[in-house]
């Protein structure tokens, strides 16, 4: 998939659910950090220096406010006028219904592990959230409709577990059997890949760092 086309592929900036270590899914009001502002400079900076000032793109992002404010500074930063931003909403994040907004210290309290620690995803199900099979499915569509684009080169804001998950599909990358799902690994916030013919490349502006805590 995406034979044809050059995918840059960004992760939102930090954000104060982030720095809480809180559940964002997507109904939370959650804005860039100033932290997460310099994350979001450095990315598009180092966007003009990589594509240049009016780049020949499509430009995408997840209609959540965190990738809203973070494709601002980057559409800025290219002279790519925010408003022709194309926002899609097979790009947003895992949905995790009844656990927005609780911090993880009191869902690990209630109902044990939900998250595996080193590989940074969901082992439980969140209680009127989604799962892995049907995040897979919207992005594996929008990834069509991308390949399908008259346009050779997009770039797209989304968020951390669903940018893994679409990297896994256009990557053919690692199948974890206990969860039925093909997860990319994890990148900090602050980077991103660059997909081209099914390999990634991955590009470190080197603003400032954070864990990228808050799904």
């Amino acid at each position: 998939m995406l034979t044809e086309k050059t995918l840059y592929l960004v992760r939102h900036a930090e954000t104060v659910f982030n720095r809480a270590a809180r559940m964002q899914g997507n109904e939370a009001h959650s804005p860039l950090t100033a932290n997460g502002t310099e994350q979001a400079l450095a990315l598009a900076r180092y966007c003009r220096q990589h594509l240049g000032a009016q780049p020949n793109l499509v430009f995408w992002c997840s209609p959540t406010g965190r990738t809203r404010q973070t494709a601002a500074i980057i559409a800025d930063a290219l002279e790519i006028d925010y408003f022709s931003v194309r926002v899609d909403a097979r790009l947003r994040e895992i949905e995790v219904g009844d656990w927005t907004g609780e911090t993880y210290a009191d869902l690990v309290a209630r109902h044990g592990q939900i998250i595996d620690s080193r590989r940074r995803f969901f082992v439980q199900r969140p209680p009127g959230g989604e799962w892995y099979d049907h995040m897979a499915a919207r992005l594996g569509d929008w990834a069509r409709d991308v390949e399908a684009d008259a346009a050779a080169t997009h770039l797209a804001i989304s968020h951390g577990l669903a940018s893994r998950v679409l990297r896994g599909i256009l990557t053919g990358n690692e199948h974890h059997s206990d969860v039925d799902a093909v997860i990319a690994p994890d990148i900090p916030q602050g980077q991103f890949v660059e997909l081209r013919g099914g390999t990634e490349t991955l590009h470190t502006p080197g603003g400032p760092a954070s864990d990228g805590r808050g799904l």
